[in-house]
């Protein structure tokens, strides 16, 4: 268990109870409180009482849908909200995303993945509450700009624990060059893509990264962090 994540309340939403049971025991041994509902109109209810840091909502259930509950979350609540839906249409998701959806998950998706979608919401939502987390051997600081690995606190750039922080905090997803810049370098850089291969190199240097192990390349596709 984490025990940095303590505090942090996650509201599931899905009519499947496997799904929900499934999700449920995952993220409390992760360490978040978590409360459940198996269908919209619960999900208000259980919300109000609550009052949960992040939602992750299925879209397709009975009576109230994901989207309405989305809608009714964003307009009450400071919250996040995680969509999950079984189709991977773009219209669901421009839907989502318009009534106030912060990501948006095709299932079937992997534990892992979902757990990265939540450390990078819950950051950018409410910063506070993460401000130093354990993943792994990485501890990440981020009131005070500091990350340590192995328990040795690494000499980073401001832009070196930025792009470490994005590669640890989504451990395991493969992470584009452009992905990369949007998140580390801003929408706006202008610069050459090759820069992200410059950093990448410093930062291996810097954790005697020398067989890649660690941040991994994907030719074609991007980097990897894989965790030990």
């Amino acid at each position: 268990m984490n025990h940095q994540l303590k505090g942090i309340k996650i509201l599931l939403v899905d009519d499947e109870p496997n799904i929900l049971q499934f999700l449920e025991l995952g993220l409390q041994n992760e360490g978040f409180d978590v409360e459940t509902a198996q269908d919209g109109f619960a999900a208000i209810t259980v919300a109000r009482q609550f009052q949960p840091h992040l939602a992750i909502l299925d879209v397709m259930m009975p009576g109230m849908d994901g989207f309405e509950v989305c809608r009714m979350l964003k307009k009450t609540e400071n919250i996040a909200v995680i969509m999950l839906t079984a189709k991977e249409e773009v219209e669901d998701r421009v839907k989502g995303l318009t009534l106030g959806a912060d990501d948006y998950m095709v299932k079937p998706f992997s534990f892992e993945e979902l757990l990265a979608r939540i450390h990078a919401r819950i950051r950018n939502h409410f910063p506070n509450l993460l401000g130093e987390v354990v993943i792994g051997p990485f501890r990440i600081d981020d009131r005070r700009k500091e990350i340590s690995y192995d328990n040795r606190v690494l000499e980073l750039s401001p832009t070196e624990y930025e792009l470490l922080s994005f590669l640890v905090i989504n451990h395991g997803l493969v992470l584009s060059k452009s992905k990369i810049l949007d998140k580390v370098w801003g929408y706006d850089f202008g610069g050459e893509e090759n820069i992200v291969e410059v950093y990448i190199r410093s930062l291996r240097d810097k954790l005697s990264d020398k067989e890649h192990r660690l941040i991994r390349t994907l030719r074609g596709a991007g980097y990897r962090v894989d965790l030990p």
